[in-house]
């Protein structure tokens, strides 16, 4: 089972994936922006977004089907922010197609409360860089909170304006327990 933690840059997915694992120690975290960093490290980036790179979204999805097929009992947990229909679609496709069980949330944060989060944070030791990356995701705000009408159709929405216990409960519950321990 794959539980997709997704929203705007600054929404709470890495803080809510890091309680779910709290509360079940044996979920597998794979965060696919690690693949992200490898290829640029590999590859040129036209657009500077890796998840433009179709190799990019079949690693994610290929990498995301071993952890699901290798370590079944053991639910995996990713956070990252996917917001175009055809990109989900190209890493969801081919694990339901697996039978692979995908849970996608996306943590609903207006606009202000998402800029204040991102300019509270440390995104990189060097200043200069920290606000370059502040700047990026700062200018993401508007599509990543404007896609409600393209999202797959199963994904739940959460008010990612909750404490994450409250979401990390809500989540819980609506995984039907498979994240609880002794879940499936």
């Amino acid at each position: 089972m794959i539980v997709w933690v997704n929203g705007a840059f600054g929404s709470g997915k890495t803080t809510l994936v890091e309680e779910l694992h709290r509360r079940r120690p044996d979920a597998l975290v794979f965060d696919p922006e690690h693949i992200g960093y490898v290829l640029r490290e590999i590859v040129d980036i036209p657009t500077g977004n890796f998840q433009d790179l179709p190799l990019w979204r079949r690693q994610v999805a290929h990498l995301a089907l071993g952890l699901a097929q290798d370590y079944g009992r053991r639910p995996v947990l990713a956070p990252m922010t996917t917001v175009k229909a055809e990109y989900a679609e190209e890493i969801f496709g081919p694990l339901r197609t697996a039978g692979v069980a995908v849970h996608h949330f996306f943590l609903k944060v207006s606009p202000e409360v998402l800029a204040r989060r991102i300019d509270a944070r440390v995104h990189h030791a060097d200043p200069a860089r920290d606000e370059e990356v502040k700047r990026w995701c700062k200018a993401q705000i508007p599509l990543c909170t404007a896609v409600a009408d393209v999202l797959p159709a199963d994904t739940v929405f959460l008010d990612g304006e909750r404490s994450v216990g409250e979401l990390a409960d809500e989540v819980l519950a609506r995984v039907d327990g498979a994240l609880r321990p002794g879940g499936g």
